[in-house]
């Protein structure tokens, strides 16, 4: 697990921008525009996502085009799976407990 990753998705614009990649590719001011962002601003945190893996570019005559790369994701969810399986357990423990105690006679 790269914690360039969570470093990255730590920002809440780059984040936001990864939210809108998700549903495909677009350009700097596309993404600019869509969150209100000024064009260098958007670029400068696409840039911190493509040194993360989190994006690719392709370039299409002048325009280029970002799109989300979905490998630094699955990484970060194959790690936070084992601390999935950990808190469910605890909350099965917890569960079978409060169970325990709902059954007790009141005395």
């Amino acid at each position: 697990m790269d914690i360039g990753t969570f470093s990255a998705l730590a920002e809440p614009n780059r984040l936001r921008i990864v939210e809108l990649l998700a549903h495909g590719p677009l350009t700097v001011g596309e993404i600019a525009e869509r969150l209100n962002l000024r064009q260098p601003q958007a670029s400068k945190h696409l840039r911190v996502l493509l040194e993360a893996r989190l994006v690719s570019v392709h370039a299409d005559a002048n325009r280029r085009n970002y799109a989300l790369q979905m490998e630094p994701l699955q990484e970060m969810d194959a790690w936070l799976n084992n601390y999935r399986r950990i808190w469910n357990e605890r909350f099965d423990n917890l569960d079978h407990y409060l169970q325990e105690l709902q059954s007790k006679p009141e005395q």
